[in-house]
């Protein structure tokens, strides 16, 4: 499960950060609980990952308000707008406990749109701040506009929204609060981290709480976090350019700037291929786009497949504006709608098993140190050896022969707690050697 839904917070007191942004929010629900709201929408806006959407949440699960939401996944052009949230804006709710209660007695319904500053106005139809302020002056109900850019919502069409709303500023969690939840969130889950790792995730994150949890989750494959698994957060700094970049290119009709703006990125075919393999039936819906992509996309392959076998890597070329400009061409319709694209999914499972990799090649090496023979030798070894493990008496005999620390040892046994057990015991017979060797004249 995602941690960052995991621990999404339940009620607003235990979202992190921006306090006063928080009182101003539950100032407005108070207003709304006396009937005497004096505007009846807020605008939540700031950096993503601050805490804006949680807010909303929250603020509607501590007052015992419904949700309806329409996110970025949705279609929100005009009709939609009016269908779904002017409905639910106009018409009566009832409470959500044991007893049923109507409006006038306390039950609303909280009326989300999230990334409001990213409406979907297209073939003619520009109606979509048009029908949120439609939906805030016609509205019975509370609601709150979240967005990340304040002013791309306001402007043109949606400058009288800051008359009919209150705007909230979420600003960048700081530091050392986002290290306090992670801190929870480890103990929570069981992992051993250090305190350095912690503080390095928290400030790399820039005050995004949301990439700080996610950051923290990508890397707790194994139990213990060590300063060393902060390498495999190095990809994520891209993320965000190659998505840009992957819009750009699925977007345009035209071929030179697909290759162009490919190139920009600077990544290479045999991982690009794998970005665009995993985002392309996200963009391409029509079955015709998709298949005519997939063939361009399997010529690539090809194409690196033969660079592969014969090492030649003139044929690079070849396999980028395939997977590039081809893809790029052969769509036949056009999509304009938000899409959120994904991470490669192989590329999430390589980096993942990187530290299951490193602790094998660690053991094997310090197995064909004690028996003269290669590391690549030592991995024949290891699932015989492992074996030898699961006896407990032999098994701190062969950790201190071959001077495992704790980590190698979990690797051998997976499992801490007789990983730990083994290691003492290691230890204690490391000492024993010593003293036994000081004696021998």
């Amino acid at each position: 499960m995602n941690w960052t839904e995991k621990y999404r917070p339940k009620h607003l007191k235990e979202v992190i950060g921006n306090r006063a942004a928080r009182e101003k929010l539950l100032k407005w629900a108070e207003e709304w609980r006396n009937s005497t709201p004096q505007k009846k929408a807020v605008i939540l806006y700031g950096k993503p990952g601050v805490g804006k959407t949680s807010a909303a949440h929250a603020l509607a699960m501590d007052f015992g308000w419904e949700i309806v939401e329409l996110n970025a996944s949705d279609d929100r052009n005009r009709d939609a707008i009016r269908r779904i949230a002017l409905t639910g804006a106009v018409n009566e709710t009832l409470g959500t406990g044991e007893r049923y209660i109507s409006s006038r007695e306390g039950a609303r319904r909280l009326i989300i749109l999230d990334e409001a500053d990213n409406l979907y106005e297209r073939n003619g139809d520009f109606g979509g701040k048009t029908a949120i302020i439609e939906t805030i002056k016609m509205a019975k109900q509370p609601i709150a506009l979240i967005a990340n850019d304040y002013y791309a919502l306001i402007k043109g069409r949606g400058n009288e929204l800051m008359k009919l709303c209150i705007p909230i500023e979420f600003k960048k969690v700081e530091t050392k609060e986002i290290v306090s939840l992670l801190k929870k969130i480890c103990l929570m889950e069981g992992l051993e981290c250090d305190g350095e790792v912690v503080e390095a995730i928290a400030r790399r994150c820039d005050g995004d709480v949301r990439s700080a949890i996610n950051d923290l989750q990508s890397i707790s494959y194994q139990k213990r976090i060590t300063r060393e698994m902060l390498h495999h957060l190095g990809y994520r700094d891209r993320e965000e350019e190659i998505f840009s970049a992957l819009r750009r290119i699925m977007r345009t009709r035209e071929m030179r700037v697909a290759i162009n703006e490919a190139r920009a990125i600077d990544e290479s075919p045999d991982n690009l291929i794998l970005w665009i393999d995993e985002n392309v039936p996200r963009e391409y819906r029509h079955p015709a786009d998709l298949k005519k992509a997939y063939d361009f996309l399997s010529r690539a392959d090809i194409f690196l497949g033969r660079i592969w076998k014969r090492q030649y890597y003139g044929l690079w070329r070849y396999a980028f504006e395939l997977m590039t400009g081809g893809v790029a061409v052969a769509k036949r319709h056009e999509y304009r709608d938000f899409i959120k694209y994904s991470f490669p999914i192989w590329l999430r499972a390589m980096a993942k098993s990187k530290g299951y990799r490193h602790m094998r090649g660690a053991v094997a090496r310090k197995i064909g140190k004690a028996m003269h023979c290669s590391s690549r030798k030592a991995m024949e070894f290891i699932p015989f050896i492992k074996k030898l493990f699961s006896d407990s008496n032999m098994a701190p005999y062969f950790a201190a022969t071959l001077d495992l620390n704790k980590e190698e040892i979990e690797y051998m046994v997976e499992d801490k707690e007789k990983a730990e057990e083994i290691y003492r015991a290691g230890e204690k017979l490391k000492k024993m050697r010593k003293q036994t060797a000081l004696f021998s004249f």
